[in-house]
């Protein structure tokens, strides 16, 4: 376990404020990275002021993250250190349900969101891309290709997929 700088806000009504947040060690299918760019979208407000209702606080949103990779676990196939990276809403499943097993992680039951969602690896729960760096299994970081500026390419992670995915389908 480390600690990392983050922005969190600690109640509804509170401002964000400078914090350090837990980030566990990198392990076997881990991808260590530092974020260079997060972007702010509506739904990381809704959950800063407890809109929906379900916000775990201190929260630390962020689910539209760029970073560069600084270490990977001894597993790790498809990332190496120096590697521009991405990370959106998910960062876990369960691996092992229909939907996962179709390639449908974000309709399985055990889903584990960026933000917000039990941490099964520190306890509590999972903090966002309003961070200085991260630890996210392989499966759920993504390679940003070449000559995609890295800022105009965070909130890809959200908008972009939010677009793209009913045009798409």
């Amino acid at each position: 376990m480390y600690e990392a700088k983050a922005y969190a806000t600690s109640k509804a009504s509170s401002r964000f404020a400078p914090t350090t947040i837990r980030r566990r060690d990198v392990s076997a299918r881990d991808v260590q990275f530092d974020v260079l760019f997060c972007g702010i979208c509506h739904s990381d407000l809704h959950a800063a002021r407890n809109d929906w209702g379900h916000t775990q606080f201190p929260l630390v949103p962020g689910h539209e993250i760029i970073g560069r990779v600084t270490s990977v676990g001894r597993a790790v196939t498809k990332h190496k250190a120096g590697d521009l990276v991405a990370v959106g809403c998910l960062v876990d499943s369960d691996r092992t349900c229909d939907e996962c097993r179709a390639g449908f992680e974000q309709f399985c039951l055990e889903q584990v969101m960026v933000f917000g969602s039990p941490d099964k690896h520190l306890g509590g729960h999972t903090f966002g891309g309003f961070s200085e760096s991260m630890v996210v299994d392989e499966d759920f970081v993504l390679r940003v290709p070449a000559g995609l500026a890295p800022a105009a390419a965070a909130p890809l992670l959200c908008a972009g997929i939010t677009t793209y995915s009913p045009l798409r389908h």
